[in-house]
């Protein structure tokens, strides 16, 4: 059979060709990917309908429309609402041949299933456009200056109302303050709990490892506890020498469990005598699939538990925004250490959040994510089982990844890099384990930023690695595994 191919624009042809090995979804996404890298595609251009490029192809539409969302997702493309998609304005080639062989050379994968992402095709653009013009418009003269440390008065209200509806936190809106996400939020609290005497924090292991950074950066030690099924285990907590402790309630990452009702008064019934602080990160807390969430363990104890949320998640990590609701001993500190940072958080993005909040645009668009990453889960357990994958997934149902644990004679290292070098990205656990020596035998895959069809690829790319056999000699070494190319998300 012969190659086939469409030309759209101006002298952009997108070949396609049954015989080769690669599939055609991958073909038509590596070609549009060069395409706009070379400036063959310009920022700005429109591409044509995924109908009308589907039949210059003779592939099905499903498989263009799923090329355009993953394109979109990985920033080479933008979907504009009720006018087609374009090449995205950040998709800019390389100045010169000069500047591009100064570059390194990097590949974005073909199937991106890394953990922690949300849908960045779906962000609610049109929404958060209009909720951004509003509060332009609306805005007064005070307004564009100086903004206030702890927020502005309207989004702290808009927050703390809808945690109060939605978690079950009991927020004040003098308590509840603005930070630039999550990351920045736990450094202004470890910097204050320092200042107040503080020695040691202790968190989650597994668990994200730059937060044992934050932690350290401010002057305190990070003291690694076990998680288990049951959430994190309270009895491997210290009588003294803890000052706070860092939890994930709602839905622990990366091992997906949720901290259990008698983890929860175990560990409240800990902080009272300890004279502690619990920093509870409400991590994935709007998004679980097979039930209504558990309320936030902040509204069981708001003198002791310091709530953290952000909408990295629920909306995407660009934004940069997110909030705190605090005892009333911690505001103080709290909005100086924010002052001192970076003078406060920038006012129209407040107030854009806020006009969503108050419209109820934001609990439409988490309802309609809820239910999109509900479907990808289930897609993704749909793909394990078709492909008859040894693969067994952990934790509840909830959030955009998942833990997938290996049989015995698999090594998770190992079965990463070979997956890499097929195009397929996840991570493994031993990425997150804080301290050493722990099994290698799970993989975290995220299923957020990918469409199902997408899901299903990946997934037979990964039975087929695992067909040709144990990543894990039986002496117990690692089997070597083939090179793999440079992986990087395309922002």
């Amino acid at each position: 059979m012969a190659d086939s191919g469409t030309t759209f624009g101006p002298e952009i042809l997108v070949p396609l060709s049954p015989e080769t090995d690669a599939p055609l979804w991958g073909q038509l996404a590596s070609a549009l990917r060069d395409a706009v890298r070379s400036g063959r595609l310009a920022p700005g251009q429109r591409l044509p309908a995924s109908r009308v490029l589907a039949a210059d192809l003779g592939v099905s539409r499903r498989l263009v429309v799923d090329v355009y969302e993953q394109l979109t997702a990985e920033g080479y493309l933008t979907a504009r609402p009720g006018s087609g998609t374009w090449v995205s304005d950040l998709a800019t080639p390389a100045d010169s041949a000069k500047e591009a062989a100064n570059q390194p050379e990097t590949h974005a994968p073909r199937w991106d299933l890394r953990p922690g992402v949300p849908s960045l095709a779906r962000f609610p653009r049109r929404q958060w456009r209009s909720a951004w013009l509003s509060a332009f418009s609306g805005a007064g003269d005070a307004d564009f200056g100086y903004p206030h440390a702890g927020g502005h008065p309207r989004l702290r209200k808009a927050i703390a109302a809808y945690l109060s509806r939605t978690r079950g936190v009991a927020a004040a809106v003098e308590s509840t303050l603005i930070c630039a996400g999550f990351t920045q939020g736990l450094d202004l609290l470890c910097h204050a709990l320092r200042a107040r005497g503080a020695t040691t924090v202790a968190l989650e292991d597994p668990g994200l490892p730059h937060r044992a950074l934050i932690i350290r950066r401010a002057g305190l030690t990070p003291l690694p506890i076990p998680v288990d099924a049951d959430g994190l285990v309270v009895d491997a907590l210290p009588d003294r020498g803890v000052d706070a402790v860092l939890t994930t309630p709602a839905h622990q990452f990366p091992t997906g469990a949720v901290l259990a009702a008698h983890r929860r008064e175990a560990l409240l019934a800990w902080a009272g005598r300890r004279g502690a602080v619990i920093l509870e990160d409400d991590y994935d807390g709007e998004f679980r699939f097979d039930r209504r969430a558990i309320g936030a363990l902040q509204g069981l104890a708001p003198d002791c538990v310091i709530y953290l949320g952000s909408t990295s998640k629920t909306l995407a990590p660009a934004l940069r925004l997110g909030w705190l609701v605090t005892p009333p001993a911690f505001v103080e500190a709290l909005i100086t250490e924010k002052f001192l940072t970076d003078h406060g958080t920038a006012t129209l993005e407040q107030l854009a959040l806020a006009e969503m909040t108050t419209s109820g645009a934001y609990d439409r668009h988490i309802r309609q994510s809820r239910t999109r990453y509900k479907l990808q889960r289930e897609a993704l357990e749909a793909a394990v089982h078709r492909h008859h994958l040894p693969l067994r997934l952990t934790g509840v149902p909830a959030g955009v990844q998942t833990l997938a644990t290996l049989p015995e004679g698999h090594d998770s290292d190992g079965i990463v890099r070979r997956a890499a070098a097929m195009g397929v990205a996840f991570d493994s656990v031993t990425q997150y384990h804080l301290a050493p020596g722990r099994p290698a035998r799970s993989l975290v895959i995220g299923y957020g930023n990918i469409t199902p069809h997408g899901i299903d690829q990946a997934m037979a790319a990964l039975a087929r690695i695992m067909e040709t056999g144990p990543t894990v000699a039986p002496d117990g070494r690692a089997v070597a595994a083939p090179s793999a190319p440079v992986t990087t998300r395309i922002r």
